[in-house]
């Protein structure tokens, strides 16, 4: 009996052997395969992201509310159309609903624009301690602004602050 243990054994090594050896390259290619084919399926997605025409409300709604935007670009947020431009020395992101009604706009400001109501109400916070990467000013209707700062303790710890323009914190939500 142990002898025909041994001729089984050496049996399925040999055919384990012939397995790997004839089906690795074809596993190689597979897994090749799904990773490009996943890589092209994220580039057509984002090249084609644009699902619905801008309306004439929306674009009209921009020209009139920034006469000055230059280099504009849109995105279609489902529930909002995002415009991305340039205007004097800023970088803008305007958002409007399908009506052309305005809902936000977003710039990009350095810390050193940042009202001192809102750096005290960040030293102040539990995330002090932080570093700030970017602040952004945000004008929202009836003239309320608010302003969104990235910080990150680490690559992986990075968080969106929300402050009020008392420089209250509204919210501290997770970033990727």
């Amino acid at each position: 009996m142990p002898e025909l243990c041994k001729v089984n054994m050496g049996f399925a090594a040999r055919r384990d052997s012939w397995i790997l050896e004839h089906y690795r390259p074809f596993m190689k290619k597979l897994m090749t395969l799904s990773i490009l084919f996943a890589c092209s399926f994220g580039f057509i997605s984002n090249s084609f992201g644009q699902f619905r025409k801008i309306p004439a409300e929306v674009t009209e709604a921009l020209k009139s509310r920034y006469p000055g935007a230059s280099n504009v670009s849109w995105k279609d947020k489902i529930s909002v159309f995002v415009a991305s431009f340039d205007m004097g020395n800023g970088k803008y992101q305007a958002r409007f609903d399908e009506n052309g009604e305005w809902k936000s706009t977003e710039k990009e400001i350095t810390k050193d624009e940042l009202p001192e109501n809102i750096k005290d109400g960040w030293e102040k916070s539990k995330y002090a301690d932080w570093n700030l990467n970017n602040v952004y000013s945000i004008e929202l209707p009836d003239n309320v602004m608010q302003y969104r700062l990235q910080v990150s303790k680490s690559d992986v710890q990075k968080k969106n602050l929300l402050f009020n323009s008392d420089g209250k914190l509204l919210r501290d939500n997770i970033t990727l």
